[in-house]
């Protein structure tokens, strides 16, 4: 896949393009089913490929204040677009300007002569231009006026459901992680560095490593414990992953995401490792004294093993 950045405002000249426009959060099998629909008339027309996306949610470019739930971040997004076989990405900053302009304008000036888009196809749900007030029967009246084909992509359900990035973050939320993997079609993640903690761990015999999200606004799973596997410098570890407040310990509010990283012993202050989800254990919950709890996280590595077992 051959990324192109247009955040100097610069027209791209490998087109004309079958492409598709959107935030493509997680780039989920819904997602994937619009880019398949993209690559089989690119290649009919024998035409390249391109997905256009934007590097920050629009909507956090419009309200400052906005904090997006984003189940990737826009480096692991590029990442996830490239399995996918797409010829280009084109990076197109969505700024205020951008947001200003109608969905013809925004076709006109962006799709066609900024980009050079031959045939556009467009998600069955979604919609552009400012206040997203049209829909797509507009899209294809425009298009055929500047001889821009214009297709509706098919839907993608599962179970009779159409496929989001929503109902993923749900999933997310509710420790329904096999059923977001599945939706995703590969184990969600979470990267970033490790920094100093309560070092609690090490005294029971069940040593963390603390972790501070790269991306500042992704999805952090439901409170509990996590079957895992732990990827550090191109290795591939098992481990636990506790995310909570720690609530038998102290009565801080603040939750943390740390890892027990099983068969390893260096240290990882200050470097960077991925997360890898499996599976839910159990839930966050508050044991009345430290015994109790040692216990349950003995019985949580046994059952967190056994998970990983199961999936190779």
């Amino acid at each position: 896949m051959k990324h192109i950045d247009l955040s100097d405002n610069n027209k791209v000249h490998d087109g004309p393009f079958v492409a598709s426009v959107g935030f493509f959060d997680g780039v989920h099998i819904g997602h994937r089913h619009l880019i398949k629909q993209v690559k089989e008339e690119a290649k009919r027309l024998n035409l390249p490929s391109a997905i256009i996306t934007f590097p920050v949610h629009p909507r956090k470019v419009l309200q400052k204040n906005y904090q997006p739930a984003l189940l990737c971040g826009y480096e692991e997004k590029l990442d996830q677009l490239g399995t996918t076989q797409i010829d280009y990405c084109i990076s197109l900053p969505f700024t205020p300007e951008l947001s200003r302009l109608s969905a013809r304008e925004f076709m006109q000036e962006v799709l066609k002569e900024q980009v050079g888009v031959h045939t556009l196809f467009v998600g069955y749900d979604h919609r552009f231009g400012h206040n997203r007030e049209e829909g797509f029967p507009d899209y294809e009246r425009y298009g055929k006026e500047m001889e821009m084909k214009v297709v509706q992509a098919t839907e993608y359900q599962v179970d009779g459901e159409n496929i989001s990035s929503t109902k993923i973050r749900t999933l997310l939320k509710k420790g329904e992680i096999q059923q977001a993997n599945s939706l995703l079609s590969y184990n969600y993640t979470l990267s970033g560095k490790i920094v100093e903690g309560y070092r609690v761990g090490r005294t029971i015999g069940f040593p963390t490593a603390n972790i501070r999200s790269w991306e500042r606004y992704k999805v952090v799973p439901e409170l509990g414990v996590y079957a895992v596997l732990v990827h550090i410098r191109d290795i591939i570890y098992e481990g636990m992953l506790y995310i909570g407040t720690r609530p038998t310990l102290h009565d801080d509010p603040e939750i943390s995401v740390e890892v027990n990283i099983f068969d390893f012993n260096a240290d990882l202050y200050n470097q960077s490792l991925t997360v890898e989800f499996i599976d839910f254990i159990r839930p966050d919950r508050k044991f009345d004294a430290l015994d109790e709890l040692v216990a349950q996280i003995h019985k949580d590595k046994l059952l967190v093993l056994a998970r990983l077992k199961s999936k190779k």
